[in-house]
C-alpha cells in the first residue's frame, strides 16, 4: 500500500496521538462542555458518534446530521479537529459537507466488504485521514482488505484502530485484545499507524489506564478514548467513558518508551529467546512424531482419532500446570488447543494414507 503520515493539522507528530470525546453526540451542551474540558487539557482531536449502529433496535442511535453543526461549533470555539464514524456513502457525504476532519470506519462496517467499497468509492478524490477499525471477529485478512479498499480509492493518510474482538465467552474485557493480531498487522504493513481503542476493549473505565500503557509498550501510535462530561449519565456505553480530568490523569502518567532502544543486555536476552524458540520447535516436532505413532496404532486397531475424554484431560492439566508456573490460563488453553489440532491433522493424514 502507498501510505503517507496522517499529518493532522495543528497536532504534533509524536506518540501518542490522542483522539477523545463522547461515545455519542447527545446534545449540543454535552458536546460543547466535553470538548471545552478536553481542549483545556490539551486534547487536539475531538471524537463523537453522530450515527450510532447499535446491536439491537430501541437504543439511542445518534442524532445524525443534526449533530454535525455541533462538531462545527467545536472546531470554531476550541480549534480542535473533529472526527466521527461513518458507515455509509451518505454518512461520508454529510460529514464532508460539514467539514469533519477525520473519519473512521467501525468494526461492524469493516466486516462488510460491500459497505467498505461503497465508502471507498465515495472517498475518491478526497484528501483526508481515514481510520479503519478491526472487524468484529478476529480476521486479519478482512481487516487488511478493508484498508486496501480505502487505499485503492486514493486515500494515503490511512490508519488502523484496534478495538478488540467479540467473544461469546464471559471475560474480563468486553472485547478480547488478542494483541498478536495488530502486531501481525504491523509486521505486514509497518508504515501503517495503529491506534488503540481501550474503551471498547475494556468496556469498563477502571481497565482503561493499564490498557493504554500496554498499547504504548507495544509501540502503538495513538489512543482513541471515550470521554464524557458526565459519563455516568451517558446515553450510550456509560460504563466505559471517562471524565476529561480522569483522562488527563491517565495520559499524564503514561510511560512512553523509546521505540528502537537496543542495548547489549537486550541483545543477549534476544539471543536467549532465539535459542529457547528453537528448543520449543524441536520439542514440538518430537511431540508430533509421537502423535503420528499414536495415529498408526489407532488405525491398526480401528480407533477414532478424537478421544474426547483424553482431550479434556490434556487441556485441563496443561492449563493447571501453566497457571502454577505464572502463565495465563487462557494462553495455555490456546497453545494446547493449537497443538492438539495439529496432532489431529497429522493423525488424519495417517488414517487417509
Amino acid at each position: 500500500m502507498e501510505l503517507e503520515k496522517l499529518n493532522l493539522k495543528g497536532v504534533e507528530d509524536k506518540r501518542p496521538l490522542v483522539i477523545a470525546g463522547p461515545c455519542s453526540a447527545e446534545t449540543e451542551d454535552q458536546v460543547m462542555d466535553t470538548a471545552k474540558q478536553l481542549a483545556k487539557n490539551g486534547i487536539k482531536v475531538f471524537r463523537a458518534g453522530v450515527w450510532k449502529p447499535r446491536t439491537k433496535p430501541g437504543g439511542f442511535e445518534g442524532n445524525g446530521v443534526a449533530a454535525l453543526p455541533w462538531l462545527q461549533q467545536v472546531k470554531k470555539e476550541t480549534g480542535m479537529l473533529v472526527a466521527t464514524e461513518v458507515a455509509t456513502a451518505k454518512h461520508v457525504e454529510e460529514a464532508l459537507k460539514y467539514g469533519v476532519d477525520l473519519l473512521w470506519i467501525g468494526a461492524r462496517t469493516t466486516a462488510d466488504p460491500f459497505a467498505v467499497q461503497e465508502i471507498a468509492d465515495t472517498l475518491k478524490g478526497v484528501d483526508m485521514p481515514i481510520l479503519v477499525k478491526n472487524p468484529v471477529n478476529p480476521d486479519l485478512e478482512l481487516w487488511i482488505g478493508a484498508l486496501q479498499r480505502i487505499n485503492n480509492a486514493g486515500i494515503k493518510r490511512l490508519g488502523a484502530i484496534h478495538r478488540g474482538f467479540s467473544t461469546y465467552d464471559k471475560k474480563l474485557y468486553r472485547n478480547l485484545p488478542q494483541w498478536h493480531i495488530p502486531i501481525e498487522l504491523h509486521r505486514r504493513i509497518p508504515e501503517l499507524p495503529i491506534i488503540c481503542d481501550p474503551s471498547h476493549i475494556s468496556g469498563r473505565r477502571d481497565l482503561i489506564s493499564p490498557l493504554c500503557q500496554q498499547a504504548m509498550d507495544l509501540q502503538f501510535d495513538g489512543l482513541i478514548i471515550e470521554s464524557h462530561c458526565d459519563p455516568d449519565h451517558a446515553w450510550s456505553d456509560a460504563s466505559q467513558q471517562l471524565t476529561p480530568d480522569v483522562l488527563s490523569l491517565i495520559l499524564n502518567n503514561l510511560v512512553i518508551r523509546e521505540m528502537n532502544q537496543t542495548t547489549e543486555n537486550l541483545s543477549e536476552l534476544r539471543k536467549q529467546i532465539d535459542e529457547i524458540d528453537m528448543e520449543l520447535t524441536e520439542m514440538l516436532a518430537k511431540r508430533m512424531r509421537v502423535a503420528r505413532e499414536i495415529g498408526i496404532y489407532k488405525k491398526e486397531h480401528e480407533m477414532a482419532i478424537l478421544q474426547t475424554q483424553r482431550y479434556d484431560e490434556i487441556i485441563n492439566k496443561r492449563v493447571e500446570a501453566g497457571s502454577a508456573m505464572e502463565m495465563d490460563g487462557e494462553f495455555m488453553k490456546v497453545v494446547f488447543e493449537a497443538i492438539h489440532a495439529e496432532s489431529v491433522r497429522q493423525q488424519m493424514k495417517i488414517m487417509e494414507g
